[in-house]
């Protein structure tokens, strides 16, 4: 799945979690956090393992991405998440 920028940036926001947490998460560093999110609404362009690192420490604290769907891109809390 591709995600953008702004995608990446509203899952983090959505578990109010800072870009280091992501990071640390990720196992990837906080520049490599700050420079996917920086890309905005275009998709974000990186080795296939990074971009699953970081999908995969999102999803797994609670969020599910929406792939576009004739509305859009987006991402949501998983249902049953908690807002620790």
């Amino acid at each position: 799945m591709s995600m953008t920028g702004t995608q990446i940036r509203a899952a983090r926001v959505l578990l109010e979690m800072e870009q280091s947490e992501l990071a640390e998460r990720a196992s990837v560093s906080i520049n490599t956090v700050r420079n996917m999110e920086a890309k905005g609404g275009q998709v974000v362009r990186v080795r296939l393992d990074t971009l699953m690192k970081v999908q995969k420490a999102l999803e797994d604290a609670g969020v599910q991405f929406i792939a576009k769907n004739g509305g859009g891109v987006g991402v949501r809390l998983k249902e049953g998440a908690s807002d620790d």
